[in-house]
């Protein structure tokens, strides 16, 4: 038989347990829904660089809206612009100048067979730039066409730039390495080929809030294709 003097004492052993088990608990939860949440992004990064790799016109308002489907779920909006929903995808095309395209504009080539006036050369640029959902979350890893400034990079309704910007604007420059670029050695092509455009898609969003676990987490992930 339990003497009176010690009942109760079950009860203060797990209040004090409690307070170990209901944090970890808690950070468990935290943790658990951004871990889906980042795998969300990562999916969404993927499927919507495979989509634009493809083809589909993501200036077409239907074909927007299955990006936005399919970030429903970490909170892509339909609309573009600042503060708009909790999600932001970055489509970009980006491509190498070499030679050829320089001459594609009608660049010269110099006594050595060097294209005079290519800004570019040799440089990765932009081809074109479209973004869905919450533009103030953040700016592309890869840089950003310059828009602003009496050399701004001229960005069209479709969000594609011109060859000239391509070749002779500097603003229109990718922060961009990594993968090998179309070259001629003693006859041997490598690389990929001239005027190839990659197709790149970058994918944030703001993961589930739970002070003081995570005051402000941020999901980020990128596809190349």
């Amino acid at each position: 038989m339990r003497k009176k003097r010690v009942s109760g004492v079950s009860i203060v052993e797990f209040s004090f347990v409690l307070l170990v088990l209901l944090p970890l608990f808690l950070g468990t939860i935290e943790v658990g829904l951004n871990m889906v949440g980042t795998l969300q992004t990562v999916q969404l990064a993927r499927d919507a660089a495979h989509m634009y790799a493809r083809g589909v016109d993501f200036t077409l308002v239907g074909n927007r809206q299955i990006i936005v489907k399919l970030g429903q779920t970490i909170g892509l909006s339909t609309s573009t612009g600042a503060g708009q929903g909790n999600a932001l995808v970055i489509l970009s095309q980006l491509k190498y100048i070499d030679k050829a395209q320089c001459n594609a504009y009608g660049l010269p080539n110099d006594a050595g067979g060097n294209p005079i006036g290519c800004t570019n050369l040799t440089k990765w640029v932009f081809a074109q730039r479209i973004t869905l959902g919450n533009t103030s979350m953040r700016m592309s890893t890869f840089g950003s066409p310059i828009t602003s400034g009496p050399n701004g990079v001229t960005i069209a309704s479709d969000g594609t730039i011109s060859l000239g910007d391509q070749v002779q604007n500097s603003n229109d420059v990718a922060t961009f390495t990594g993968v090998n670029p179309y070259s001629v050695v003693n006859g041997t092509v490598t690389g990929l080929p001239s005027g190839q455009v990659l197709y790149l898609t970058e994918a944030e969003a703001i993961g589930f809030k739970m002070s003081p676990y995570a005051s402000s987490p941020m999901t980020y992930s990128y596809g190349i294709f």
